[in-house]
């Protein structure tokens, strides 16, 4: 086709949806405030890159992508509720605190170790659980050797609590 019979705005790209938020409140382990920032300055240092290289958001997939991202992070940022790991209990999970747990798979005790955190440090491959998560809202408020009802799609499992490490006595790895 020619371009005599395009229209001006067939040329732009279609807008990139935002990132969609939660809605909860956005409590973040230092980790996870380090890592906003980190993710909102490569989201700014590419917007200004690609804006110095003369892209525009009505025709530029790759700015509109960046710019969805840049939002997304600087909104994660402004509304961040750094926890305070001096107000969190050591006796209890809670967030921030690295879990030691035990339960049964098909009669053999499984171990594992998850870590309770917000929403954007999340990563369960990692043993990073988001605090809204099923399994941390079951184990917040718990003490070692307490057991707790774990609500999974395949069924309920019964979970101890072997160990409680809290946010502050950890690096902010």
């Amino acid at each position: 086709m020619s371009r005599a019979f395009v229209k001006e705005d067939d040329l732009r790209v279609a807008a990139t949806p935002d990132r969609p938020h939660s809605g909860r409140p956005n409590y973040v382990t230092p980790t996870g405030l380090a890592m906003i920032r980190a993710h909102l300055e490569a989201a700014s240092a590419e917007r200004q890159r690609l804006l110095d290289a003369g892209e525009l958001p009505d025709s530029s997939p790759a700015l509109q992508a960046v710019e969805r991202d840049w939002r997304y992070w600087s909104a994660r940022s402004a509304s961040a509720i750094a926890v305070d790991p001096q107000r969190l209990p050591r006796d209890r999970v809670a967030f921030g605190a690295t879990v030691d747990l035990e339960y049964e798979q098909n009669g053999t005790p499984q171990r594992m170790t998850v870590r309770i955190v917000g929403e954007d440090e999340a990563d369960a491959g990692a043993g990073r659980i988001g605090w809204t998560a099923p399994l941390a809202r079951a184990l917040t408020g718990a003490r070692v050797g307490e057991v707790v009802s774990w609500a999974r799609p395949s069924g309920a499992v019964e979970v101890t609590v072997l160990a409680i490490r809290p946010l502050a006595a950890q690096s902010a790895s």
